[in-house]
């Protein structure tokens, strides 16, 4: 794998659009700025270097969570994307809890699309910071923070090949991954194959390593009213010399 400390000066990050492509497993439109790399443009190197020592553990056990708002596609700005794919779907019975579209407190049939600084991929998120939780390194706000424009609209499988480098360099590889989704609607059923794909393709790793569950939140909290959806991931990392 090519590492990212080594692309070029001018990267192209891609970046969710509201349309979805022939196949579900790619969302892609690009945009462009000046970087030598995703590690110097954040200080990333230098957080995921601390002082002491992380030992060479037989394996590390790793345990990341994510969750963002949804909302209209008009206000959120970009689709629902989950494990890189695009997720389409009909109209939505979404919760308008602030009337800004009908009756406060009333159903809003509407397209959904997720409210972050990037393409708000709680999959992704949640692997990323479990494996650097499993290394002992900071969180994934700290070293992709929220307030960076470079990070605006960004394809998190660029936050997945930084994290799978980092798992690299401590001497580690997947060992599983389990995946629990957390949403109301959307449906995932069909589109969870092509999600896998993406994340073994992403961690090097094979299908019988990834597993992706998810459930509804039976209609309670802001995730059953379609408000928000969520993501924990627990997974494994083993020494990749044994």
């Amino acid at each position: 794998m090519l590492s990212l400390a080594h692309v070029p000066l001018l990267i192209v990050l891609s970046i969710s659009t509201t349309h979805a492509f022939s196949s579900p497993a790619f969302h892609t439109s690009t945009t462009q700025f000046s970087s030598s790399s995703l590690s110097t443009a954040t200080n990333a190197d230098d957080l995921t270097k601390p002082s002491y020592e992380i030992e060479k553990l037989p394996m590390r056990i790793g345990h990341g969570f994510d969750i963002h708002r949804m909302a209209p596609i008009g206000d959120a700005g970009q689709p629902v994307v989950i494990g890189g794919v695009t997720v389409t779907h009909k109209d939505q019975k979404w919760l308008d809890v602030e009337g800004k579209y009908v009756e406060k407190g009333t159903i809003y049939e509407t397209q959904l699309g997720v409210v972050a600084h990037s393409d708000g991929d709680v999959i992704y998120h949640s692997i990323v910071d479990a494996i650097f939780g499993a290394l002992t390194l900071p969180d994934i706000g700290q070293i992709f923070q929220d307030t960076d424009p470079r990070w605006k609209g960004c394809d998190s499988s660029k936050f997945m090949e930084y994290a799978r480098e980092v798992m690299e360099r401590y001497g580690y590889e997947i060992g599983n991954v389990d995946v629990t989704l957390i949403l109301e609607r959307p449906k995932v059923a069909s589109f969870k194959p092509a999600m896998k794909e993406n994340i073994v393709r992403l961690l090097g790793t094979s299908l019988g390593k990834v597993n992706i569950k998810a459930r509804t939140h039976e209609r309670l909290d802001s995730m059953g009213e379609l408000r928000s959806l969520s993501c924990h991931v627990v997974l494994t990392l083993v020494r990749a010399d044994e």
